[in-house]
């Protein structure tokens, strides 16, 4: 029967090109791999390598079974790691709900290290709408959410707060509110508004319906398409528009009552009901520097 051992062997001489230079590597005499190799060989009833030339080349069977012993290797590696994981309380998942309008910047890029970091922990990042976040992180089927935040104490959870967005009020170039030098309420009313939503109905405090004609989204991406085809207006985060106001594709309205666009909230709220291991920490530690440094979050002067 081989062992993981002569398996380790016959790849790093494959890596190294030599019996000479794979004891070298691993520390131990030159007779010792060229005995671990024939002794592999004999197991599987099967040649490896081709000892003719100066330099030991793969036969066909071990061009073969090359592939499958990395693999074995592989999954002997990850066994180790979630044995490890298990006894420095690693989490083995971790699940991050995100507002749907927040996920893409730069969130992603931070989460990213983690992966390198805790190798053997499984993360899902679901995007949905801060409503949708709430209700994940309360009933426990996610560790993490970020969201749009209200001011509210938050129940079954922990929150912090993390910094601040701009929301703009959008319309296409063609549409007759870019017209005025100012936009009152009367004026947004007298005009189709498409309006964010979640799934239940439940609207965000600061961009609710006013109109009595509005089209309902349930991602803020939606309500800019929909903009860009002049269907009406709509109150969205500036992020998810700075390269449509610069090419000239929809255009930040002057609204009276929003004197540089509407600043709100952005938050972490936590489980409460799975503890919070070392991954959960690192996470939120590299959140709370993410949000510090990000100056587009933060308000405006």
């Amino acid at each position: 029967m081989y062992s993981l051992e002569q398996l380790k062997i016959f790849v790093t001489v494959v890596e190294t090109g030599s019996f000479s230079a794979t004891g070298r590597k691993l520390n131990r005499a030159q007779s010792g791999i060229s005995q671990a190799i024939s002794n592999l060989e004999i197991a599987i009833d099967q040649p490896l390598f081709d000892r003719n030339k100066n330099t030991p080349t793969l036969t066909k069977s071990g061009k073969t079974l090359l592939p499958v012993a990395y693999s074995i290797l592989h999954q002997q590696t990850y066994f180790d790691q979630k044995v490890e994981s298990l006894a420095k309380n690693y989490e083995q998942d971790v699940v991050i709900a995100i507002d749907e309008s927040i996920s893409n910047h730069g969130i992603l890029k931070i989460i990213a290290p983690l992966a390198q970091q805790y190798p053997i922990t499984n993360f899902e990042l679901i995007s949905v709408t801060t409503f949708d976040v709430e209700e994940l992180v309360k009933t426990g089927k996610a560790q993490i959410g970020i969201i749009y935040s209200d001011g509210e104490l938050k129940v079954d959870m922990d929150f912090f707060l993390l910094g601040q967005a701009r929301f703009l009020t959008i319309a296409s170039p063609q549409h007759a509110l870019t017209k005025l030098n100012k936009v009152n309420s009367s004026d947004l009313k007298a005009h189709r508004q498409c309006a964010h939503r979640s799934l239940n109905q439940s609207e965000l405090w600061f961009s609710y319906a006013i109109s009595a004609k509005v089209w309902y989204a349930n991602t803020h991406q939606t309500l800019i398409d929909l903009v860009t085809q002049n269907v009406g207006w709509a109150l969205v985060p500036e992020l998810a528009i700075k390269q449509q106001l610069k090419q000239g594709d929809v255009v930040a309205l002057p609204v009276v009552h929003e004197q540089g666009g509407w600043l709100t909230p952005v938050g972490c709220v936590v489980s409460r009901s799975k503890p919070t291991g070392p991954v959960t920490e690192s996470l939120l530690t590299l959140l709370q520097q993410h949000f510090l440094k990000e100056d587009s979050w933060q308000a405006k002067a």
